[in-house]
């Protein structure tokens, strides 16, 4: 059963699976694909070439997959995928890719709250919460199980690393390797986010190393390349040091 209100204007192209709600004043456009028990809130607008998974909550106001605000960006089709069990809230924006990669995704359980906008290029991975009013560039990567502070400002290319919490109105400039706490004036690292790394699991153990693995980054007279070894020749075998080295290794803007 698929539940349309009269106001709700419905694409005949688009696809709608089972136990859909639109809400009224809804628009969704052709060449759209709406997974099973999602719903759409009044006055929400789902663009063409977007993909949303199942149970998918789409708040009053979203826009969803519109065209990218980016000047080489000339009417292609791209896409917009939007994770299943994932929740947009009101007035929040989320662009479809450019020719650079064709397309922005965004995870599944997701979280993004009101006002926040996710552009062009982007990859936002599983269970990544959002908060009110970020505000995220172009090409930006965000691992899975972030947490990014509101009124936050990523920018464009910017990759953060998962289990990270990026603190409330800070400007992200540069790469955020995974597992830490990033805050103060200055957008620095802030210590390990501990308290996300035992609600999602972690041991005393795998904490202690991955501890130890900043220690040598940031609490050492050791440079980046001396840290890197220093990590490797100790925690080699370790994978959570190992995706942290690789991490740094892949960065084209450095890290924080």
């Amino acid at each position: 059963m698929v539940n349309i209100h009269p106001t709700a204007i419905v694409s005949p192209k688009a696809k709608l699976g089972q136990n859909v709600t639109v809400s009224p004043f809804a628009i969704i456009h052709e060449n759209t694909e709406i997974g099973d028990d999602c719903v759409i809130g009044p006055r929400a607008v789902i663009y063409p070439y977007t993909t949303l998974g199942n149970n998918v909550r789409i708040s009053h106001s979203a826009s969803i997959g519109h065209i990218p605000q980016d000047l080489k960006f000339h009417n292609e089709i791209t896409t917009c995928k939007i994770g299943s069990n994932s929740v947009i809230h009101e007035f929040v924006t989320i662009h479809r890719g450019t020719e650079a990669s064709g397309e922005t995704i965004v995870g599944e359980e997701a979280f993004i709250m009101a006002y926040s906008h996710v552009a062009h290029d982007c990859v936002i991975k599983e269970k990544v919460t959002i908060a009110n009013c970020t505000q995220i560039a172009g090409h930006v990567t965000i691992e899975r199980n972030a947490v990014i502070g509101g009124l936050a400002k990523i920018r464009q290319f910017t990759r953060i690393g998962k289990f990270c919490m990026i603190q409330g109105g800070r400007g992200v400039t540069k790469d955020v390797p995974h597992y830490i706490l990033v805050g103060g004036k200055d957008v620095e690292f802030g210590g390990l986010n501990k308290i996300g790394l035992k609600r999602n699991g972690f041991s005393d153990d795998q904490i202690n190393v991955i501890k130890q693995v900043y220690t040598y980054l940031y609490g050492s007279n050791m440079n980046v390349s001396q840290a890197k070894q220093r990590i490797l020749s100790e925690f080699g075998s370790d994978p959570a040091a190992i995706e942290i080295v690789d991490f740094i290794n892949q960065s084209k803007s450095g890290i924080i």
